[in-house]
């Protein structure tokens, strides 16, 4: 597994604010890393600096000679009066090869990005295809190494599956920042983490998504556990301290020391153990009784002669949360206005309770002023806020949502993507709705963010429209999934979840199945028979599992042990022997279905 490149103590501040420090990570040709972490981390500049782009304030970058990287940035500096051609051509424009060799390198490279001609300039092109495009510039480079930043970022779901094919089929190594923990799960075989939650300022995992979220709660309950042992020793110091040593012997002053070390070391573990905070997101709803809040007949709409929902059904009741799906241009934002009343149907009817509040979240962020300062789009009145009938000051109320009291007076324009969907949830929350309606809420937000944005509105009890391309979120949230264009004639249709959706999305696509008239010869030496090893090793399989399971708790319980807890070389050794025993038990259970389904 050879390396391709690795990092060595690397350092990195942001005026006077260390965005990372001491990071080592050695990246090899078979790496499918995930980087995630709560905004302001230094992803991104992390990325960069393994791009090159941007240089680490201290640390040592090492690469495999003639290593070739290709970056693709969250925005791109594609020239927009050049078409699909000249751009990609360009990209190799100083490859020493033969004009076959590009013209083969550019209809491969073109085809798996998804175009079909090649002459349309990047200007016209919609944030989905100019993403495509990027990725196409990237790999026409043929790199051993590519680093992402935010590649799902415009991409609809079409888009985020077309991606995640490529990605699982890809012939070199990468690196990806985001925040789309199912793309994550299913495309990275490693995980790492950038938060000064941790010890070392970052969590490597070996290991999928999900597994991770595993891996990170058992660290930081045992990060939380070493705190409670620290404070119950610090207590024993301070108080032999205040009583003060009776003679200023070397072993006194050694003890001295040494207490002082321990609050210290006490500071540092309760300041991590507090830097795993999220946005306090909490939307009120009216509590108002009415059965049926909003209710849309036989709705139609189109765009010039496209049509994009014909003959459309929908029943809101308080706890419907409604998700809607469906590829960019589909008619999601056009449904939503028109639900809402911002536009009428062409054919049918919308019935909306009496007084109907409804709070919207619109994707283009369109309320929010960017020359108004943080404090006044907080607060646009007084520095009051008023939230469940509670007045607090604006600073504690930014404070709930992740902001800095020095950041009240910047402008908003002047503010992340991420801090500006925060400002608006803020000011959303204060409303009572009867109807929470989100179109694409979860642009720049954070994974911490989301997951608390989950959490509040499947506790909404209200009604919600949820428009957003997040699978994860829509299946977490959604009682009621509706897709939109999922065949010809504007086509709309009801799922349970979104793993139903896909699994029509294939059947569509799938090649026609033999008729019953069709005969199929079965294949001679069929697999699906156990032999006598492998009927002896199913047999053996619910013991082999048991025990396997059981030395995973025993690797957990050590971890909890005090010399283990205090000394992070053991504690890392901990971490390696619990990796390698869940990995096995996983092995196990994949192996046991393999040989259930030979039976």
């Amino acid at each position: 597994m050879p390396i391709l490149l690795s990092c060595r103590n690397l350092n990195k501040s942001f005026g006077a604010r260390p965005l990372f420090t001491d990071i080592t990570l050695g990246l090899a040709d078979t790496e499918r890393l995930g980087l995630i972490g709560p905004n302001g981390s230094g992803k991104s500049t992390f990325l960069r600096i393994l791009a090159g782009v941007d240089s680490q304030d201290a640390g040592e970058i090492s690469r495999k000679r003639d290593l070739r990287i290709s970056y693709v940035a969250q925005n791109d500096d594609l020239p927009d009066d050049q078409n699909i051609e000249q751009i990609l051509l360009a990209a190799i424009a100083s490859e020493p090869l033969e004009d076959y060799e590009r013209t083969a390198l550019l209809k491969r490279i073109s085809a798996s990005i998804g175009f079909e001609s090649l002459d349309q300039a990047a200007g016209t092109l919609s944030g989905g295809w100019r993403k495509r495009l990027a990725i196409g510039v990237a790999l026409i480079k043929r790199p051993e190494l590519v680093l992402l930043d935010e590649p799902t970022n415009h991409l609809d779901i079409e888009g985020i599956l077309w991606l995640e094919g490529l990605m699982k089929s890809a012939a070199f190594g990468f690196v990806v920042v985001s925040h789309d923990r199912l793309f994550l799960e299913n495309v990275t075989n490693r995980i790492v983490e950038m938060n000064s939650a941790y010890a070392d300022g970052y969590l490597s995992y070996e290991g999928n998504y999900s597994n991770f979220l595993v891996e990170k709660e058992a660290y930081l309950k045992v990060q939380a556990q070493y705190q409670h042992a620290l404070e119950g020793q610090v207590k024993r110091e301070v108080d032999w301290l205040r009583r003060g040593p009776q003679a200023r012997t070397t072993k006194a002053s050694y003890r001295i020391d040494a207490a002082h070390k321990l609050i210290d070391e006490l500071a540092d573990v309760k300041y991590r153990n507090t830097q795993d905070r999220t946005a306090g997101l909490d939307f009120i709803a009216s509590d108002r009784k009415t059965k049926e809040l909003l209710k849309a007949r036989g709705i139609s709409r189109s765009v010039g002669s496209k049509k994009l929902f014909t003959d459309l059904d929908i029943t809101l009741t308080p706890g419907t949360r409604l998700g809607i799906l469906g590829s960019n241009g589909s008619g999601k934002s056009t449904l939503i206005r028109v639900l809402t009343g911002r536009l009428d149907p062409e054919t049918g009817s919308v019935f909306r309770a009496p007084g109907l509040n409804i709070v919207y979240f619109d994707q283009h962020r369109t309320p929010l002023d960017p020359s108004v300062s943080l404090r006044r789009a907080l607060s646009p009145e007084s520095d009051t806020v008023t939230f469940r009938n509670q007045s607090m000051h604006v600073n504690g109320w930014a404070r709930r949502f992740l902001f800095k009291p020095e950041q009240l007076d910047m402008p908003v324009g002047a503010l992340s993507g991420g801090e500006q969907a925060r400002i608006m949830m803020a000011n959303l929350m204060r409303t009572p709705a009867d109807l929470l309606v989100l179109d694409e809420p979860t642009n720049d937000l954070d994974i911490p963010s989301l997951e608390v944005l989950e959490q509040t509105l499947t506790e909404f009890p209200g009604a919600l429209i949820l428009v957003t391309h997040d699978r994860f979120m829509l299946d977490n949230v959604s009682t009621q999934l509706l897709a939109l264009n999922i065949g010809p004639d504007a086509q709309a249709g009801y799922f349970a979840d979104y793993l139903q959706w896909e699994r029509e999305q294939i059947d569509r696509k799938a090649p026609v199945k033999p008729t019953a008239a069709t005969k199929i010869e079965p294949k001679q030496n069929s697999p699906g028979r156990l032999n006598t090893a492998e009927r002896r090793e199913l047999e053996a399989m619910e013991t082999t599992i048991l025990t396997a399971e059981e030395h995973v708790e025993t690797c957990q319980a050590a971890l909890t042990a005090p010399e283990v807890v205090a000394d992070h070389v053991k504690m890392d050794a901990a971490w390696k022997t619990l990796q390698a025993a869940q990995d096995r038990v996983t092995r196990l259970y994949a192996r046991w279905e393999e040989l259930e389904s030979k039976r």
